[in-house]
């Protein structure tokens, strides 16, 4: 015996020396070859040498050999050395990882060895690369790899390599992610979810919620059953565990049923980890697909909602509320699918728990399941809290989010007033009520998150008791076994708290956005649509009753009868107020029919009275939808007097348009909307005073290109305040409180008198006025030319101004092209769009980031405190574990080391301690988190309301409210939670570590490799996952401004039947966003399912060592390290998980960081240079070689104008649409800064003084008139600084007295969002009244009664001379004509300034001309 165990050892011996020499040599070659092969490899070559895998194959083989040899030899002789195999697990997992790419990723040119190891030079620019080219073309257009997959790709996220690879090799753009297989497209998920709702919903009946959910449910049902399975799977594998440990502890005492059960024992274990390991990734890829599909349909069908409400229903639901409703709520019912199986599965999991601790414990398993149940019935109330809390806070965040869009959308006025920080403190204040509830929220959350923490110590405390008080013995492995399912049970219960607030929140967006669907829309009888050529009659509305509000008490028009021909003409008109809008709105179906009928023959066009242009290219803003006829389009430019326009404009028709028009004229909008409707070739065109935003001259030319020529043949009806237009008319149309008092043909009306002869004896007296200025003596030399145009004259253009009047327009477009050549060093520049695609950073976050958000509250000081609290929970939870492993007997014939009432009050003890600890780190963690959010947030109004006007012309608005509603509640809610898992996972991950090495310090040697490669995998994935989360930031942005602009827009795209498009585009933008966010999830589970195949191998090395040194390990103390184990995947993957979802959540702090640096306009005080009180005391301005352009990239819109406004005098303004007159004014009040020259006022720098100081001191009624949502008080009073009696004595000065005195209410009258439910004119007059409080010596107004008729005009010219000296714009030239002087600007230039007589009696002036002209047309008509 002695002889054959001595020859034994002589063989292992001779083995393991043989073995040991030859693995250095081959390990020697092998590296060697590698090193030289991947030297002079060349950077193009896509595969390895069939030679080299095969030499890997090799390596891998006797690697493993090596290690079998010494792992025998050192279980049979303890005393050799350690390091061999140490080594030998090394080399086996370098040799797998070789064959790994050698063999398994030889399909794909991006390796996983190609990055680190080869020094490839991958440079921004791709033209050398045609990898990376090919790569780009190729996301863009190709469809995802997963559309088709096989099965081992399916399984392993192996269709993620490409992207992934190809993200570390340059910064992922979005072309190059590729679209979406058309099962997860919107355009295949939205017609079968619309069908499941319709079919469950019925025609009449309303949406609620349930039904909501049922649609939902259906549309993915195979799916979601599909995840079921998954989800059962998963909680059987991993119940194996704890159900055979108290096996493995026998086994490990020596007590095992049959030869060789410690290593089945090992194997099942292992197996059963890989199985959950597999069924888990898969289970939450799909959950995650499902969310992406169910939040794309939700906000496909909020989308199309808000395309068909009706007035009504707007004014319950605003933009900003309906924005908050896609942006939030829908993303909310996306997240959902997270947690949709946890309710029925912690019943699962808890029902499998208890069999296993029946079989261990017997009947106190009960004890088990009724404290499971007593810690869920006390966390009802704080649920029941949590949903109060839910609902307050989306109500609040609804509010502020309004006031927020509304005050972005017309930043402007606010700026040019001088009310911004104003309203910034309406938007604060409104925050502060919203994190009221938010405090409530989080500390609520706190409360739940402790309870269920500790509900595993709870149960553990009450089940282990009752074994006490029943009798049971309880043995290590039993113990250690209940701990295990106890474990295993924590995780669902600690997602408990989430997966109740989840279920909280979902209800109440399904709530919310059930309620939106059963808003109220157009009424789809009140127009009467007949076929095409039908009728000879186009339109024909008999016995109308028709009202914007059904609960109001009087319609907004009354018995209308009117029938309008095919090719007639028909003009309205009125006062302001009448009802002319109304009556294009009734026709255009836009009102709710009371009575009546309302006939229509025919396509419609509709050009709106305040311009709507929709975000783009000028050309697509013309084509809308339609194909390109370029001799048609040509034309119509033509008409619209366009082509000048766009012959100035850097890129021509293909410059993109700001949101909302913002880099173009008044009239440069509304002939672009005119342009619009005549491409699209209707049968009837609906015009709403178009003519009113536009100068007399090309007002004149558009009537007569327009509706006397493109539009000879067609039905029209327009509504227009100028009467010249109005005897071109087949039928007249003269209205007033809704009424049609008057129809007819011009001149019969005009017999009759009565309402009509009020607008046409206001326009006779402002004619008479001009016929008198116009007769004097001639002369052309008298006129006073400034700098420019005189010197234009003296070079030789006089003689072209005196021409026959037929020249004049073409000689403007001659004169035009000689100074923009005389400019061309200045305008000839390289240019760029003003819309600049939005800014993301690239690269990893920076460190500065973090350290902002955690030392934003108390300088960081509560983290330390956080951390010591979960790090003492920790300490504790082991020690009470290792406390009952190693006091509680292995079996019942060892003699317990202490008694077991001891047993159970130490355990208790440290319960009581990591109660406190979990208590104290929850409350402090809530404490941060929302201090943090409230601090951040705080700073970024502040900085957005003081950012320069030119952020917000290049800026969407959709872009700013993603940041101040997404991003801002990732940074209330998910975030902290996020930063907090993972602090919380690497505690719980190194006391794993610590509990394992310490049963067997072997395992310590295997985690160095393992942890190692996670890193290294970490950081390979996150560059990818990093520019892919920032690409959902960004593609966010135009899904908000898309729906934004289209709820705005909704009654011009409705006009021209172009709900489809709008809706195909809205899914467009929502697929493109749904991309990256596709492949986040894609890539997070490859990421995963690696780490989790390292952590199994890595608990499968630690099973081999225990069974194999069993005979120096402690069996309880060897559980307890299993016991650990079994969540060694989850806690290492949850670490993994959480930094990379921590560094791609934290973006939303990095972008509201980037607001928070925004460039600040200049001071709103500067102290050291206030002016006194009664500045300005004269008004005096003078204007010194003023150049002004609105960006860097922009050309010069104002090119050295020099002049004088002498105080106390009125100056007019005039000039051709663009020539550069509102930038003036906004160069006046320091909106736009000047690039060279300066403006005076009253001999002070307007530069030098304060913003705040300059703006308040100055008076301006806008362009377009605004008016705020709230009341009539607030409206017209915003600042709070007068009296009732001086707001009635001015409303009455401006003519709104009696109309206001008719509301119920008073002056406290509701006023809808943007004003909507006050007409055009109205809101003009608002507007005069704001100024006529102010009193100051300079009131601009920008051709501030463009939207008023003529009667209206002159009583506030009257009113205007009476109170103010001022300097006006206008296009009206009976307004300019009271002027003392007169400055007329062409292209950026001044080309006239002096006195109205003086420039009427210089024939050949063109001011003169303008006049003559107008006076002309106006006798013509």
């Amino acid at each position: 015996m002695h002889l054959f165990d001595s020859t034994k050892l002589g063989l292992f011996s001779s083995l393991s020396n043989s073995s040991t020499l030859m693995y250095s040599v081959l390990k020697t070659l092998s590296w060697g070859a590698l090193s030289v092969y991947l030297y002079t490899l060349d950077s193009g070559e896509k595969r390895f040498s069939f030679l080299l895998r095969v030499w890997w194959v090799f390596y891998f083989s006797i690697s493993c050999y090596c290690l079998v040899v010494d792992f025998l030899f050192y279980h049979k002789h303890e005393s050799s050395e350690v390091r061999y195999l140490l080594s030998d697990i090394v080399s086996v997992f370098s040799a797998l990882f070789l064959f790994y790419v050698g063999f398994l990723r030889h399909e794909t040119q991006d390796s996983l060895l190609e990055q680190p190891f080869l020094n490839v030079d991958i440079s921004s620019d791709t033209s050398n690369n045609p990898t990376l080219e090919s790569n780009k073309s190729r996301g863009g257009d190709a469809v995802t790899p997963y559309a088709n997959a096989g099965p081992f790709s399916i399984l392993t996220f192996y269709w993620m390599n490409s992207l992934i690879a190809f993200g570390n090799k340059k910064t992922l753009d979005l072309e190059d992610v590729p679209q979406l297989d058309s099962l997860d497209s919107v355009f295949r998920g939205f017609p079968a979810f619309r069908n499941k709702l319709e079919s469950h919903n019925g025609a009449a009946s309303r949406v609620t919620p349930f039904k909501l959910a049922k649609a939902l449910f259906l549309s993915a049902w195979k799916e979601i059953l599909w995840t079921a399975l998954l989800a059962i799977i998963y909680t059987s594998a991993s119940y194996v565990g704890p159900y055979l440990i108290d096996a493995f502890v026998q086994c490990l005492d020596g007590q095992g049923e049959y030869k060789n059960q410690g290593y089945i024992l090992a194997s099942t274990f292992f197996v059963a980890k890989l199985v959950e390991c597999i069924s888990q990734r898969h289970w939450f890829f799909r959950l995650q697909q499902i969310g992406l599909r169910h939040r794309a349909v939700t906000t496909t069908m909020i989308y199309n909602k808000g395309l068909t409400l009706s007035n009504q229903s707007k004014h319950c639901q605003t933009s900003g509320e309906i924005i908050n409703i896609m942006t939030v709520d829908a993303d909310r019912i996306g997240e959902f699918c997270w947690y949709m199986h946890d309710p029925w599965l912690i019943l699962l999991q808890v029902g499998l728990a208890l069999l296993i601790l029946y079989q261990n414990l017997g009947l106190a398993s009960v004890a088990a399941f009724v404290t499971t149940i007593v810690v869920m019935l006390i966390n009802y109330p704080l649920v029941r809290l949590q949903e109060t809390f839910q609902d307050k806070l989306m109500d609040s965040k609804d509010k502020r989010m309004r006031a927020t869009t509304e005050i972005l959308r017309n930043m402007r006025i606010l700026k040019l007033q001088g009310w911004e920080i104003k309203f910034l403190s309406k938007i604060l204040e409104l925050r502060d009520v919203e994190t009221g509830w938010l405090k409530k929220y989080v500390y609520n959350s706190a409360m739940i998150m402790s309870v269920f923490w500790l509900a595993p110590t709870l149960v553990a405390v009450a089940t282990f008791g009752a074994c006490m008080l029943i009798g049971i013995q309880l043995e290590s492995g039993k113990i250690l076994s209940a701990l295990a399912t106890f474990r295993v049970l924590q995780m669902p219960i600690y997602s408990l708290p989430d997966t109740l607030s989840m279920i909280v929140q979902t209800k109440v967006s399904l709530d919310r956005i059930a309620s939106f669907l059963c808003l109220d829309d157009l009424q789809p009888d009140v127009l009467e649509k007949q076929p095409i050529g039908s009728s000879d009659t186009a339109i024909e509305i008999a016995d109308g009753n028709f009202s914007w509000d059904l609960s109001s008490p009087s319609a907004a028009l009354k018995d209308i009868n009117v029938r309008v021909l095919h090719g007639m003409r028909v003009a309205v008109c009125g006062t302001v107020g009448s009802g002319k809008s109304s009556l294009l709105s009734c026709v255009l179906g836009e009102l709710h029919k009371i009575s009546g009928t309302l006939k229509l023959c025919g396509t419609k066009a509709y050009v709106a009275q305040s311009a709507w242009i929709s975000t783009g290219k000028i050309e697509e803003n013309i084509l809308f939808g339609k194909e390109m006829d370029r001799e048609r389009y040509d034309r119509i430019l033509e008409a619209c007097s366009l082509k000048k326009d766009l012959e100035i404009m850097s890129f021509g028709d293909q410059t993109v348009i700001g949101e909302r028009g913002i880099n173009l004229s008044g009239g440069q909008k509304q002939r672009i909307q005119i342009a619009r409707a005549l491409y699209q070739d209707a049968d009837i065109y609906l015009f709403d005073d178009p003519f009113s935003a536009v100068d007399a001259h090309t007002g004149s030319h558009l009537f007569k290109e327009v509706l006397l020529g493109l539009l000879s043949s067609k039905t029209v009806i327009y509504v227009t305040h100028q009467v010249e237009f109005l005897p071109a008319a087949d039928l007249l149309l003269v209205m007033k409180d809704g009424n049609i008092t008057q129809a007819g043909k011009y001149d019969d009306i005009l017999c009759l008198g009565s309402d009509f002869m009020e607008l046409v004896g206001a326009r006779e007296a402002a004619l008479t006025v001009l016929d008198s200025k116009q007769k004097g003596p001639a002369s052309d030399t008298d006129g006073i030319m400034q700098k420019q145009g005189k010197n234009d004259y003296e070079n030789g253009k006089s003689d072209k101004v005196a021409e026959p009047k037929a020249q004049i327009i073409q000689e403007e477009e001659r004169e035009t092209g000689s100074v923009e050549n005389g400019k061309s060093d200045k305008v000839a520049e390289p240019k760029a769009q003003i819309i600049q695609e939005e800014e993301r950073e690239t690269g990893s976050v920076g460190f500065p980031i973090y350290w902002n958000y955690i030392t934003t509250a108390y300088g960081g000081g509560l983290v330390p405190f956080i951390l010591l609290a979960q790090i003492l929970f920790q300490v504790l939870q082991i020690s009470s574990n290792y406390w009952m492993a190693w006091a509680a007997p292995v079996s019942k014939d060892v003699k317990p080391v202490v008694s077991g009432s001891t047993l159970i009050i130490v355990y208790v003890l440290f319960a009581i301690g990591s109660s406190l600890c979990i208590l104290a780190r929850a409350t402090l963690h809530a404490t941060a988190g929302y201090k943090t959010a409230t601090l951040l947030f705080n700073k970024m109004p502040l900085c957005i309301f003081r950012a320069p006007m030119s952020f917000f012309d290049a800026t969407p608005s959709g872009r700013i409210i993603n940041r101040v509603s997404t991003d801002q509640s990732a940074v209330e809610t998910r975030i902290p939670y996020l930063i907090g898992a993972l602090a919380f996972s690497v505690i719980q991950l190194l006391g794993i570590i610590a509990v394992m090495s310490q049963v067997a310090w072997q395992v310590f040697i295997v985690f160095i490799p393992v942890i190692a490669a996670c890193i290294w995998y970490q950081r390979y994935y996150i560059s990818s996952a990093r520019e892919l989360s920032r690409l959902v930031g960004v593609c966010k942005a135009p899904v908000i401004q898309h729906f934004s602009e289209t709820i705005s827009g909704a009654t011009t795209i409705r006009s021209f039947d172009q709900q489809s498009r709008f809706q195909e585009t809205n899914m467009e933008v929502t697929d493109a966003y749904s991309r990256p966010k596709f492949h986040i999830a894609g890539a997070r589970e490859w990421l995963c399912f690696r780490l989790d195949m390292f952590s199994s191998v890595t608990f499968a090395f630690s099973l081999a060592f225990l069974v194999s040194f069993r005979s120096n390990i402690d069996p309880a103390i060897a559980g307890l390290a299993v016991t650990y184990g079994l969540n060694l995947n989850m806690l290492q993957a949850s670490v993994i998980w959480n930094l990379c979802d921590c560094e791609n959540k934290i973006i939303s702090v990095e972008r509201i960081i980037q607001y928070i640096s925004i460039p600040s306009e200049p001071s709103l005080v500067v102290e050291a240079n206030r002016p006194g009180r009664s500045w300005p005391s004269h008004g005096e301005v003078d204007i010194n070689n003023l150049q002004v352009r609105y960006a860097p990239q922009l050309p010069l819109v104002l090119r050295g104008i020099t002049c004088t406004f002498a105080g106390g005098k009125k100056t007019g303004i005039v000039g051709r649409t663009g020539s550069g007159k509102s930038t003036l004014i906004q160069t006046l009040f320091c909106i736009v800064k000047p690039a060279a020259g300066q403006i005076m006022i009253d001999r002070l720098d307007i530069s030098s003084i304060g913003l705040h100081d300059l703006r308040s001191r100055l008076g301006i009624i806008p362009q377009d008139p605004t008016m705020f949502e709230g009341t009539i008080r607030s409206n017209l009073d915003p600042l709070e600084e007068h009296t009732d009696e001086q707001i009635w004595e001015a409303l009455d000065k401006c003519q709104l007295g009696d109309e206001v005195r008719k509301k119920e209410r008073k002056l406290d009258s509701t006023v809808n969002e943007n004003g909507e439910n006050w007409s055009m004119g109205q809101r003009q007059l608002v507007c005069l009244w704001r100024v006529l409080l102010k009193k100051s010596k300079v009131l601009v107004l920008d051709e501030a009664t463009a939207s008023v008729d003529t009667s209206t005009d002159n009583l506030i010219q009257q009113t205007l001379r009476q109170h103010f000296s001022d300097s006006t714009i206008a296009h009206r030239i009976t307004s300019v004509l009271d002027s003392d002087m007169v400055l007329l600007l062409s292209h950026g230039l001044v080309m006239e300034y002096d006195s109205p007589t003086r420039l009427l009696e210089n024939k050949s002036s063109s001011f003169a001309q303008l006049v003559a002209e107008y006076i002309i047309r106006s006798n013509a008509t």
